[in-house]
Parts: structure tokens; C-alpha cells; sequence
């Protein structure tokens, strides 16, 4: 028997002390070392440096003529965050959504239009297909796009091919569309998972009329665990394109609402094939556990013809097995009542024809039946 998929478990996070001031940050104890990537672009040039900090922030940006994308991954120096606060005035509460990473995919505007903050979910799956679940935030100013992710798990490569090649609008659709670019990906990645998913329950479908065993309902449910998983994202993530779509702050351009059009469209198609996806996993689970119920049915069923064939000759058996003799062996006096067979000649043997008799009558009776079938 084959190992069942692995379970996949939920993330634990570090949560704020109830009654803790908002807007004070925690850096969790297993945060990755930064490693900060900065992207310099504009319509005709692009360059891509590695930095070690961001404490000159705001002299990396001075040049109007480019936008700019730090891209940092790992959230384990604080020093990056109390440069946002001092240097560009993030608002200490995004700095807390930043670092405590089980926030839903949302939209926040802040200063009137001086930036917007967002957050995405990216899903993948890690090793022995178990699905990870990581926060990307963005923090959105006129030519800059900052994002933050948890881990070193990569999901920006298609944008950073794009944003190298310079084709299309990536380079001269500003830091919104750019910002627009990485949620598309992040979308895309989820039909990536369902398709998977998909032909999974196929296949555990194909087991179920081949050979079906209670692996099948411990696959099937860790399947809709994770359609659970990502249902609880598809919908905010929505959301959240839709108030991108309809907010009026300057920092999205019109060619980026445009486009986000089509990532929103994307999320409905996502959202119903999350949907058709989890009724095929509980149509499995209920066909599975019909499928073992009609097993049972039938081996009941085999046992109780077995057991209707034998009790009128276990009664046969039983009757003669009493041993009341006819005649007194002392006295020779005849016992009224008692068994007249016991001294038969041949009574064994006819006792035997007649529960054979019984029996194969019982079968024919039970073939026309059609218990046999």
C-alpha cells in the first residue's frame, strides 16, 4: 500500500499580544536575512544592482527620469523598516502588516496619494506537493514599487525577463503597472495550482473505480483542504483588485486599470474552478464511502447466505447430536418420546443426504434470486 499525500498544515504565525499599541512591529525569530535587489528602469534602459541596505533610500530615487522596484526578500532586519519610516514617512502600521505575515490580500491608501500599500498571497507548492502560503506586500509611491516577501521563494522571474527584454508596456507603464505585472503572476500561479489539483482528482477518480481503498478519502480531503486554502485567498484577492480598479488616487495609472481588468477576470475564473474543483472532491469522498458501503453490503450478503444455508442443518445436527436413546440399555424397557432414528440402520448416511438435499434447495432458491449476481 502506498503512502497518502501529506497533510497540509496551517501556518503559524507570530500574532500580536492582545492589547498590544498598533503600529509596533515584531520581527519574527526565523525571518531571512534580507537580500535586497534594486531595479532601475525606463523606457529606453534598465539596470539591476544588488544593495546590502536601503539607508540612502532616498538618494537611490532622486533621479526622475526612472522608476524604480526594490525587491527585498526576508524580513529579518529591523533597520529596513525604521529607514521607510524616517526617510520615505511609511506609516507604522504598514510596517506592521509587513512584518506580521497572515494578513489577507488587501488595498490601503495613505496621505493623499503619497503611497499605497497592498499585500498579495503567493502560493506554491513546496516539497512532497504540500502547499505553501507567503505574503508579498507592496508599498506604491509615484516612481517606486517597494515589495517584501517572507521567503526566498522566487515568483517575480517572468516580470524581471519582461522588465530585461523591454518588451510591451513593463517599462513604460510605470511603477503602478509594474506593480500590476507581479499581482498577475501571483494570480496566474493559482490556476498553475488548480490545474494540478485538477488532474489529481482525476486520477483519484480513476483509482476509485480500479481499486478503491481508504487512501482515496485521505488524498481527496487533503486536496479540498488546500482548495479550502485557496478559496480563503482567491476571494480578498478579488476584492482587492476591484478597489485598485475603481480608487481614484493618481499613483494607478489608467493603462493599469485597464490591465487590472483582466487579472479581476482572472480571479472570478479562479474562484468558479475553486468551486467545480471542491464539488469533485466531495463527489469523491461521497463515492468512495458508497463504494466501501456496497463493499460491505456485498461480503454481508455472502455471509448471510452462508449463514442461511448452514442454520437448518446446524439445526439438523443439533437435533441429533442430543443422544436420547429409545430403549433403556439396562432394562431394556422402550423411553417414550425419545429419539426413534438413533439405532436407524443407515441414519448417518441418510441424515446427510437429507441436509444435503436442504442445502442445494436453499442454493437454487437463492440463484433464481439473483443473490448470486
Amino acid at each position: 500500500m502506498g503512502k497518502s499525500k501529506p497533510r497540509n498544515r496551517h501556518k503559524h504565525y507570530n500574532v500580536p499580544v492582545p492589547g498590544t499599541s498598533p503600529g509596533l512591529y515584531e520581527i519574527d525569530d526565523n525571518a531571512l536575512k534580507p537580500k535586497i535587489t534594486l531595479h532601475t528602469y525606463n523606457e529606453r534602459t534598465y539596470k539591476k544592482e544588488e544593495l546590502s541596505n536601503i539607508n540612502n533610500i532616498d538618494q537611490l530615487v532622486k533621479n526622475k527620469d526612472f522608476n524604480y522596484w526594490f525587491d527585498i526578500k526576508g524580513l529579518a532586519d529591523p533597520n529596513i523598516f525604521e529607514t521607510l519610516f524616517n526617510k520615505f514617512d511609511i506609516s507604522r502600521l504598514v510596517l506592521e502588516d509587513i512584518t506580521n505575515s497572515y494578513q489577507r490580500p488587501k488595498l490601503d491608501e495613505y496621505d493623499n496619494d503619497k503611497y499605497l500599500f497592498a499585500v498579495s498571497r503567493h502560493l506554491y507548492l513546496g516539497d512532497d506537493d504540500v502547499l505553501c502560503n507567503d505574503q508579498i506586500s507592496f508599498i506604491l509611491s509615484e516612481r517606486t514599487l517597494i515589495t517584501f516577501q517572507e521567503t526566498y521563494a522566487d515568483c517575480f522571474e517572468p516580470v524581471r525577463k519582461r522588465l530585461e527584454i523591454g518588451k510591451g508596456n513593463i517599462r513604460i507603464g510605470g511603477s503602478s503597472y509594474l506593480m500590476y505585472a507581479i499581482m498577475d503572476v501571483i494570480v496566474d500561479n493559482y490556476f498553475t495550482l488548480l490545474n494540478f489539483w485538477g488532474e489529481e482528482l482525476d486520477a483519484i477518480e480513476d483509482r476509485l473505480y480500479d481499486h478503491p481503498d481508504r487512501r482515496i478519502m485521505f488524498d481527496t480531503q487533503a486536496i479540498k483542504r488546500s482548495l479550502i486554502t485557496i478559496r480563503k485567498v482567491a476571494w480578498p484577492e478579488r476584492d482587492k483588485l476591484n478597489d485598485i480598479i475603481r480608487t481614484d488616487s493618481a499613483l494607478i495609472s489608467d493603462l493599469t486599470k485597464t490591465y487590472m481588468k483582466d487579472a479581476y477576470d482572472h480571479c472570478i475564473q479562479i474562484i468558479d474552478f475553486i468551486e467545480s474543483l471542491k464539488e469533485i472532491a466531495s463527489a469523491n469522498i461521497d463515492m468512495n464511502l458508497s463504494i466501501t458501503s456496497n463493499r460491505m453490503n456485498e461480503i454481508m450478503k455472502v455471509l448471510t447466505i452462508i449463514s442461511s444455508i448452514f442454520i437448518p442443518l446446524t439445526f439438523i445436527a443439533g437435533i441429533y447430536g442430543m443422544n436420547f436413546s429409545r430403549e433403556d440399555p439396562i432394562t431394556g424397557k422402550i423411553l417414550p418420546h425419545n429419539m426413534p432414528e438413533l439405532y436407524s440402520p443407515h441414519g448417518y448416511l441418510w441424515t446427510w443426504v437429507v441436509m444435503g438435499v436442504i442445502a442445494l434447495a436453499q442454493i437454487i432458491y437463492f440463484w433464481r434470486k439473483g443473490w448470486f449476481k
